[in-house]
């Protein structure tokens, strides 16, 4: 579809770029147009534009258009097990809640369950996630039939998956759907062998791409590792060459100035995980550090069972306001760098260099704030609203690869929510039922 948006405010998200009066057109699955309205004629003598025509003009009435948000962390299919195992330690929520249902669910389940996950990031503008889970293959067929981006990232451990599973899905989700990609990745270094970990990290050398991987989630988890082999986890996994050609880690809370080093040097990113982190008590990843050492910051929700919303505004105010409290300083974390670590840094982090901001030629991945409500108003400041007093209801548009998915409150799917709910509620009583016998 053609469409042209205007009388809109807009930020790009581009550095050193402020918050303007114009306008943005879409073809297709790309953004043909942004400024400020001046200076149009040009674009029509690009070629395939000279004869477009609108299917949609969108008056913005001064609202905000952005660049959607990056869900740099989150297991979409967990949302079976939404406020199903709270106030638990995260040892005894893992291993005696979540694994044994999670060994009930099928694919198919799963499939269904991501759906629900995606109906919820289209309402807090969350346009790409970047999805660890079980099985790979339903999951981007539910992310393809709900239109919407997802990065995967392998989530290979001692007790599913496998590394042939994960050079297979690296092959196979690369390259294929517009809306589909898949990155390297294992759950965490106390659910790996060694054997499995080196494996890891010879797929990184063959292929020279990045590794993802849940780390130093927990005090325990280092002490673990440090007992195991007298090293911290970041310290362990770059040893054996994993980080070799760049990737992350999810959490990040408890880190050394090493780790620190090691991440500045080889280019990583930290995925912080306030809301998960602050429920499970696991602690309060260090920001600031972060930021001072140079070292990009992208924020996720993790999975539904742990946070449990999927909401990049709740997110976003946890992470600056966990850093003041944690630096004992009002002025750590300002919302600038907030919006950015929840834009284009978890662009960056995924590989989604396209849909990091609104640019001519940059994908179409692009959601509307609504500024006329009372928690937006006075416009003071845009950026600090979003990220200090802002929440779902703002989001009046959410468009993924150039197809708006949600708007006014409203889903344009081929598949009605409450189907959507209805199959989410049957797997459960399911499950629950086999649990029981």
């Amino acid at each position: 579809m053609n469409i042209r948006f205007y009388n809109a405010r807009i930020l790009t998200m581009e550095d050193e770029k402020d918050i303007f009066r114009g306008e943005l057109w879409v073809k297709d699955d790309r953004i043909v147009y942004v400024g400020d309205g001046r200076g149009t004629d040009d674009i029509y003598k690009k070629p395939g534009i000279s004869c477009m025509v609108w299917d949609r003009e969108i008056d913005c009435n001064g609202n905000l258009l952005m660049p959607g948000f990056k869900d740099a962390h989150t297991h979409s299919g967990m949302t079976l097990l939404r406020s199903f195992a709270d106030d638990l330690p995260l040892d005894e929520w893992l291993n005696n809640r979540i694994f044994p249902i999670e060994a009930k669910m099928s694919g198919e389940d799963i499939y269904e369950l991501t759906k629900l996950a995606v109906l919820e990031y289209l309402t807090s503008g969350i346009t790409a996630a970047f999805d660890m889970y079980l099985t790979p293959k339903t999951i981007a067929a539910a992310f393809d039939d709900m239109g919407m981006r997802c990065v995967q990232v392998g989530a290979v451990n001692n007790f599913s998956q496998s590394l042939s599973m994960v050079e297979e899905m690296y092959r196979e989700l690369n390259g294929g759907s517009p809306l589909q990609s898949y990155i390297l990745g294992f759950h965490a270094e106390y659910t790996c062998s060694r054997e499995l970990l080196e494996g890891i990290a010879e797929l990184s050398h063959r292929y020279k791409a990045p590794v993802f991987t849940h780390l130093a989630e927990t005090e325990g988890e280092v002490a673990g590792c440090i007992e195991r082999y007298g090293m911290t986890p970041m310290a362990f996994l770059a040893s054996l060459g994993i980080f070799d050609y760049g990737g992350g880690g999810y959490h990040c809370v408890h880190m050394t100035p090493e780790d620190l080093n090691i991440m500045k040097e080889k280019g990583l990113y930290a995925v912080t995980n306030p809301a998960s982190n602050a429920k499970l008590a696991s602690g309060i990843a260090p920001i600031s550090q972060f930021l001072k050492a140079g070292i990009p910051v992208a924020i996720g929700t993790d999975g539904p069972a742990s946070n449990n919303c999927l909401d990049m505004f709740r997110e976003m105010f946890l992470v600056t306001g966990l850093a003041k409290l944690k630096e004992h300083s009002a002025a750590a974390v300002d919302a600038a760098e907030v919006l950015k670590m929840a834009t284009v840094n978890g662009a960056r982090a995924m590989g989604l260099f396209d849909a990091d901001v609104l640019a001519e030629g940059k994908l179409a991945d692009i959601i509307m704030i609504d500024l006329n409500q009372p928690n937006m108003q006075p416009l003071n400041n845009i950026v600090k609203n979003i990220v200090y007093s802002g929440s779902k209801q703002n989001v009046s548009l959410t468009m993924v690869n150039g197809k708006i998915l949600y708007e006014k409150g409203k889903f344009v799917l081929k598949e009605k929510p409450e189907d959507i709910y209805m199959k989410a509620n049957d797997i459960m009583k399911r499950i629950s039922s086999d649990m029981k016998k």
